[in-house]
């Protein structure tokens, strides 16, 4: 009675008929597109064979990032842009299919917020790599900063060398892929989805996770709260073996022999806990 009593209030606040403001939320999609993936209304056609290259060493983040939407918009599916020096936020928020190549390193949050396109960075990149991603892939073929991946929704993220700390924090979904060492409290607060570390995992990993799955083929400093170790099945090794053959990356062991971390699921009705076994949960 007391859940039909809640449920006949909320009706009488008027909470089911208020009319909400804002931009609205009905569409984001072309629902007609039939041959390819649903694109973004206004995502401009463009061609993998055309290709275009220049130069950002005497840009600023804006005209890069301008130059890269311009060139989208004449049709060029591959851009390759020379001497990026390590400015940050650049290759931010493309909501299109695109080939984009750096040669060169990118600073504090490159390519966050993509949806679809894929990134291939020849030097290394500076904190929270890819933050937001939701779809495409972004391969980095040195070293990452920290908060690599952050809040990632989707897609492949994959750096062939070492990462810092709080990889993969807050992971929502997709891969996230590091193919030597993590730092400290990476999968910290990991929602969903995978991340593979080839080498070594710093202290606390997968702390606080709430689900998704963590592979390790190096030694584990330490576990964080409530992650655990789980047994690995031949759907993990033939997931493993299939996915680090795309990128060309191998692991340090056989598959079968990686460690594979998991929540342990006591955080989930933590608030219904005593406080004696909070203790023991933490």
């Amino acid at each position: 009675m007391a859940e039909l009593r809640a449920a006949h209030i909320s009706h009488e606040m008027g909470m089911h008929t208020e009319q909400l403001g804002g931009r609205t939320q009905q569409r984001f999609f072309t629902l007609g597109e039939t041959e390819r993936r649903f694109t973004y209304p206004g995502a401009p056609e463009v061609d993998f064979n055309k290709r275009h290259e220049f130069d950002a060493g005497g840009m600023d983040t804006r005209a890069v990032n301008l130059e890269i939407r311009r060139l989208m918009n004449e049709g060029y599916g591959t851009i390759v842009v020379h001497n990026p020096g390590a400015k940050h936020s650049l290759g931010v928020g493309i909501l299109n299919r695109l080939n984009l190549y750096f040669e060169g390193s990118l600073g504090y949050f490159g390519c966050g917020l993509i949806d679809g396109p894929n990134v291939r960075i020849k030097g290394r990149v500076g904190w929270s790599c890819a933050e937001n991603m939701l779809a495409g892939t972004v391969v980095i073929e040195k070293n990452a900063g920290s908060c690599f991946g952050a809040a990632i929704r989707g897609g492949d993220l994959v750096c062939k060398g070492d990462v810092g700390a709080r990889t993969g924090i807050d992971q929502k979904g997709g891969t996230i892929i590091v193919g030597g060492r993590t730092g400290a409290f990476s999968g910290f607060m990991m929602q969903r989805g995978r991340m593979v570390i080839l080498g070594d995992a710093g202290p606390n990993l997968g702390d606080s996770m709430y689900d998704g799955t963590i592979y390790v083929g190096g030694r584990i400093k330490s576990l964080g709260v409530d992650a655990v170790e789980a047994e690995m099945t031949e759907l993990d090794c033939a997931w493993l073996e299939r996915k680090l053959r795309l990128y060309g990356l191998e692991a340090p062991k056989p598959l079968e022999q990686m460690t594979k971390i998991v929540a342990g699921k006591q955080l989930w009705n933590y608030d219904n806990l005593e406080p004696a076994e909070k203790k023991l949960v933490l």
